[in-house]
């Protein structure tokens, strides 16, 4: 019997962990700026959740001595599924082990990429229950639209600063089924960053170079809005609130998303973004690449790529 492939057996992104060293200025961030809810708390950790992911959590909020990511989940597309890519990854040498899942998920199975970024996968989840003052008006969404903040409809993606782009796309593409949609090719041949996809939605988990070399950091996280005009609403809201914009809105080139970077007290870079509802259909779809001279001529339109977007990752280094 031929083995199964392993596209479409990680079904999407879970949730992301986060490290800060202000929990309490990051919470008020989350909670009051971007307009997550609170959904629980495990130690030295908050639960939140947008109001259209239908899981428990979309963000832990991790107080820590430095800032970065933590564990990134990835839910499977049933049990047995899970367990070819547990055993796929067993195969690699990079599984850590059974573990217990955070609050409202069930089995889960710690992992690392080949740069030391943690990730889990699971499948037994908790399908979120508003309480009736979250309770929407139609029983197809997640919960009421809170009406704070930014209001960020989902958690979107997580871009990693490795050491090596290509060696852990390559390895999401291996282990986990994933698919290159875009990447960056320098001059050299070396590819300085790859944007990797598990099913419609045209990147989930993205690598980008590392300029000093280090592993396991991180460059952002971004979370999805629900219309292009929340962008650039979310601009006037981090002005008034004195969160610092690094850059946007402006439209990215690759993947074509309307986007907003912003710093969380923390430290992390926050991406806001509209992907302008680009869906990738094609069975075969083969990989773009950009070259280092279409890279060199910036976003797609708006003011060139500031310097710090390509210096700044959590955590930071010592001097």
């Amino acid at each position: 019997m031929p083995h199964p492939s392993p596209r479409h057996e990680i079904a999407h992104l879970g949730h992301v962990e986060l490290f800060t060293p202000e929990p309490e200025k990051s919470l008020d961030f989350f909670v009051r700026v971007l307009g997550l809810t609170e959904n629980g708390t495990d130690g030295d950790s908050v639960y939140l959740r947008t109001w259209d992911d239908y899981e428990h959590h979309s963000l832990k909020l991790t107080a820590s001595t430095t800032s970065g990511v933590g564990r990134t989940a990835l839910r499977a597309s049933s049990e047995e599924a899970l367990n070819r890519r547990v055993a796929a990854l067993e195969e690699r040498g990079l599984g850590i082990g059974w573990v217990d899942g955070d609050e409202g998920i069930g089995p889960t199975y710690l992992f690392r990429d080949p740069d030391g970024h943690e990730l889990e996968i699971y499948w037994e989840t908790e399908r979120y229950v508003p309480p009736a003052d979250l309770r929407p008006a139609l029983k197809n969404q997640a919960q009421a639209y809170p009406g704070r903040g930014v209001g960020v409809r989902r958690l979107d993606h997580v871009n990693y600063l490795a050491a090596e782009a290509a060696t852990n796309g390559g390895f999401i593409c291996d282990a986990l089924g994933g698919r290159v949609t875009e990447q960056i090719m320098l001059d050299t041949g070396v590819i300085a960053g790859q944007w990797t996809h598990f099913a419609q939605k045209s990147y989930d988990l993205v690598y980008t170079n590392d300029r000093t070399g280090s592993h396991g950091r991180l460059h952002h996280i971004a979370f999805a809005t629900d219309t292009r005009e929340d962008i650039l609403r979310a601009a006037d809201i981090a002005l008034d609130n004195g969160v610092h914009i690094e850059t946007g809105p402006h439209k990215h080139a690759i993947q074509q998303t309307f986007f907003l970077y912003l710093y969380e007290p923390g430290g992390n870079r926050i991406e806001l973004c509209n992907p302008t509802g680009r869906l990738i259909f094609a069975p075969d779809w083969q990989p773009i690449t950009w070259t280092e001279a279409e890279r060199a001529k910036g976003q797609a339109w708006g003011l060139k790529t500031i310097e710090s977007f390509h210096t700044h990752g959590t955590p930071p280094l010592a001097s």
